[in-house]
């Protein structure tokens, strides 16, 4: 991205002197929002695809959903940049993202962080007896000067039966581990008040059988079948399709450019706007065009 961002003249230098754990915050300075573009990475690189289908973590989902397994076009990198809004996630439950459709389907996600995490650099908190009712909670958006969606504690307590004095749990997890949970759990991030960037993945999958949700952007992508056991991942097809890009053209009719640091999506037309930022105004001015040519 460092090279991208060089050659097309929006930084001065590649900043390579810098390691892992700074070099994205060095290019914030200098190009604010270079985590968006990072976080709207379409192509999946392999050593994250080999990671994604792991034997191993196949085997664990195995064991929650069954032989046959997709993985769910919805994947992430976060890159949490110290103390920055736009890395530090609010709560909410995974389905608030997706449509009504998936609100029955588990599909079971691993967050893992590519280093030991606390509640200093930006670990996870979950509400542990959020998904006990079985309901979706009323979700707003957009949080702060953010695309995230948000839910509210009250909205927790009254909806789905949350004492967020006793049920909130914090999730220290280190370098090698994963937490695993279900995508109507309500859960956040911590903020990030280390020096380092907190980099993670959040890896989803489910059933080929039940549908994914995403409004018809994007489907999963097949990772075992009990009907072939020697099946080959179709990652080329996978990789064809952004999927950012896609949910942005379904609510604004257009994929914008590739140092766009805006996201929007269909969560944007779901859930009631209560905080109007640049996300939500790109959004709206996109739409309003959209209308205006039809």
């Amino acid at each position: 991205m460092a090279l991208k961002l060089y050659n097309a003249g929006k930084i001065k230098k590649l900043y390579n002197e810098h390691g892992f754990f700074e070099r994205l915050s060095i290019i914030e300075k200098e190009f604010p929002g270079a985590n968006i573009i990072l976080h709207k990475l379409g192509s999946m690189p392999l050593e994250i695809q080999q990671l994604w289908s792991n034997e191993r973590l196949l085997n664990v989902i195995e064991q929650l959903i069954g032989p046959d397994i997709i993985g769910h076009p919805v994947w992430n990198l976060r890159t949490k940049t110290p103390q920055n809004e736009a890395t530090t996630v609010p709560w909410h439950q995974d389905v608030g993202y997706l449509d009504n459709s998936s609100y029955t389907v588990l599909q079971p996600t691993a967050w893992i962080p590519l280093l030991d995490t606390n509640e200093n650099n930006g670990c996870m908190q979950i509400a542990s007896q959020g998904h006990k009712t079985g309901k979706i909670a009323t979700h707003q958006c957009c949080h702060g000067g953010t695309w995230y969606v948000m839910l509210e504690e009250e909205e927790m307590k009254k909806k789905l039966d949350i004492d967020v004095d006793t049920d909130i749990e914090v999730c220290p997890i280190p370098y090698g581990g994963m937490l695993l949970f279900n995508n109507i759990i309500p859960h956040r991030s911590l903020p990030n008040m280390s020096k380092q960037i907190r980099w993670s993945f959040d890896l989803r999958w489910q059933r080929p059988s039940e549908p994914v949700g995403f409004y018809g952007i994007k489907e999963g992508i097949l990772m075992r079948s009990s009907k072939d056991p020697n099946m080959k991942i179709n990652w080329e097809e996978f990789n064809a399709s952004n999927r950012h890009l896609k949910a942005q053209k379904a609510v604004t009719g257009q994929e914008g450019d590739e140092f766009d640091v805006t996201i929007q999506g269909p969560w944007m037309k779901k859930w009631e706007i209560v905080h109007v930022n640049h996300h939500v105004n790109a959004h709206r001015k996109q739409e309003a065009e959209l209308e205006d040519k039809a």
